[in-house]
């Protein structure tokens, strides 16, 4: 049954995302009808009604997850805590049949163990359902039905329903993962960085499992990222099935037939070009994309023009990183040489190997890449203009 009450009045939500990217999504999620959008330090504050959380969930390519928050309150103790939760009407938004799962953080937080905290949090939510139902929610931490997740800093106790379920850079399309794949919707976030848009060319020289290229696939031919699967909001008691299959409806319709487009993949290893080509065929994506087996450093450019992204490997052993450091210096060498007209960009979490490829960078973004901290370098390759430098940055 929905309530009609919560559609009338602004509902609060934050949507977390990689760090370094919250330009990129709150303007992504203004685009998508969201209101009073405020970027925060690893994730995007707005509001807007049942329809605007559908349509950001069906399509935001940035964001992690879509949160809704259900309060926010001064606390002091974990009994405060336990009293806020227990206030709240769990038993309006899902059913006791559900499963359950409480995810906690905390910066500054006074308490001494966020584990019991977490556990006076489940056990508010069950006593509020056993009070009125006269049964309670099982919990699963693995696959739950609903997750719960709360945030308290030094004086402030949140909490949110969440309206995604699975992490939204979890496509639906993703067979194969390869080595160290970069997340989907932090790829989207680059992609925002760069600047390029659909029509323009783009190669990744070093594809790996295909991210990068699926992720410019399916902007280009205008796919909703969320069109493939399910939400944790269909679950709840507000869900409107009407609204969702109209949303749904209307993105599929917008969508493009996946013609070749100037999206180029390559990559030294046969095994990692048949993950990208998995991973392409089964999101109906492979026609889409020029894949090819190259040496990165044997290439040349594609088009005149282009946006070049990409993400090398980095060395943790002592062999890799000497290995490594002899190879960038050559990627330097085949960017001047074979990419004159091209913008590169080289996302790396070594702070020391991009020196080495002796090209000034014109840009340098901070990005995590989950907990790893990156930077994404950015190099225009203009000819006659760009100097290498004699002795590395």
């Amino acid at each position: 049954m929905i309530n009609k009450s919560l559609n009338a009045r602004p509902l609060q939500f934050f949507a977390p995302c990689p760090r370094g990217v919250e330009a990129m999504l709150a303007d992504e999620l203004s685009k998508l009808g969201a209101a009073m959008v405020l970027s925060a330090n690893g994730g995007v504050h707005f509001q807007g009604n049942w329809k605007t959380c559908y349509q950001a969930n069906l399509g935001s390519r940035i964001a992690s997850r879509i949160l809704w928050q259900i309060t926010s309150t001064t606390y002091r103790s974990e009994q405060d805590v336990y009293d806020t939760t227990l206030a709240l009407p769990w038993h309006e938004w899902f059913s006791s049949e559900l499963t359950v799962r409480v995810n906690l953080a905390a910066i500054k937080c006074p308490l001494r163990s966020l584990d019991f905290v977490t556990l006076r949090i489940k056990d508010a939510v069950c006593d509020k359902f056993r009070k009125i139902t006269g049964k309670r929610p099982s919990i699963d931490t693995v696959h739950p039905d609903i997750r719960i997740h709360g945030f308290l800093n030094a004086n402030e106790f949140t909490l949110y329903l969440d309206t995604s379920g699975d992490a939204l850079f979890k496509r639906g399309y993703r067979k194969a993962a390869g080595n160290a794949p970069i997340r989907e919707n932090l790829a989207a976030g680059i992609l925002s960085l760069t600047g390029w848009q659909p029509g323009k060319p783009l190669l990744d020289p070093m594809c790996g499992s295909g991210t990068f290229l699926l992720e410019a696939a399916q902007i280009a031919l205008n796919i909703a990222p969320g069109s493939q699967r399910h939400f944790a909001f269909e679950k709840f008691k507000q869900f409107d099935q009407a609204q969702w299959i109209k949303l749904k409806k209307e993105a599929l319709s917008k969508q493009h037939p996946a013609t070749r487009q100037p999206i180029y993949g390559s990559d030294l290893y046969g095994y990692a070009l048949s993950d990208a080509r998995t991973n392409l065929e089964a999101a109906g994506l492979l026609d889409a994309v020029h894949l090819k087996q190259a040496n990165v450093l044997e290439i040349t450019a594609p088009t005149p023009q282009g946006i070049l992204i990409t993400n090398p490997p980095y060395g943790v052993r002592i062999g890799e990183t000497q290995s490594l450091a002899e190879f960038y210096p050559k990627l330097g060498d085949i960017l001047k040489s074979k990419f004159s007209g091209w913008t590169a960009y080289i996302l790396s979490a070594d702070t020391m190997l991009p020196k080495t490829i002796r090209l000034k960078a014109t840009r340098r973004t901070p990005l995590f890449n989950g907990a790893l901290e990156c930077r994404l370098l950015e190099y225009k390759m203009i000819e006659g203009s760009l100097k290498r430098n004699k002795t590395p940055e």
